[in-house]
């Protein structure tokens, strides 16, 4: 059974999380979770302008997402940086060409999930995974977060992301912070807690 982890990041801090949602998925039987990058919509330039070349040199073998595979996946576990409360302009772009799975109902019936980072505390995570969610419910998933079972989320002992809509963590505002492993372990639990309910829905 596959589970795709599609994400976008441009500092590194998603991929990191989705490295771990990944983990998560990975830790049930039978599942094959993969990564996919979003395709990137900004030059070279651009991005060194950004100071975000490196990271985006890092990723640079992770397989290029394209909308056909995304009907074959049983599950979707969709990553993205926050835009001011919404998903970026790349994950935007290529959502927007998915009209083909829409019209077919590919994705009817299949797990959909949602992962995020933000600059700071309280800079829009919830809501970029509530937005995101209209998305997904246009093409008929069901959708999975990350329930109040994994208990990391409850702490108040430590800043850390994390919400019962998906996981998430804090960059920072220059990306100086990287994720902890409180919200790494999140992530974790959301990609094992979605491919479980793949698992049930598959048979």
């Amino acid at each position: 059974m596959k589970i795709l982890v599609v994400f976008y990041s441009m500092y590194g801090h998603v991929y990191k999380l989705a490295q771990a949602i990944q983990q998560g998925a990975n830790g049930v039987q039978g599942v094959d979770a993969e990564l996919r990058r979003v395709p990137e919509t900004l030059s070279t330039e651009i991005l060194k302008k950004m100071g975000a070349f490196e990271a985006q040199e890092s990723m640079a073998g992770i397989p290029v997402a394209t909308v056909e595979e995304l009907g074959q996946a049983q599950g979707l576990i969709f990553g993205t940086p926050t835009r001011f409360g919404n998903m970026c302009g790349q994950m935007k772009q290529f959502l927007d060409s998915t009209v083909s799975l829409w019209t077919s109902g590919a994705l009817v019936g299949k797990v959909g999930s949602v992962f995020t980072s933000s600059a700071t505390q309280h800079g829009g995570q919830e809501s970029t995974i509530l937005n995101f969610h209209t998305t997904l419910l246009h093409h008929g998933m069901v959708i999975a977060g990350l329930p109040y079972a994994f208990q990391g989320q409850m702490r108040i002992d430590e800043i850390t992301g994390g919400s019962p809509y998906g996981a998430t963590t804090i960059a920072g505002g220059q990306g100086e912070r990287q994720p902890s492993e409180n919200e790494l372990e999140g992530a974790r639990f959301q990609g094992k807690y979605v491919a479980e309910i793949a698992a049930k829905l598959a048979k």
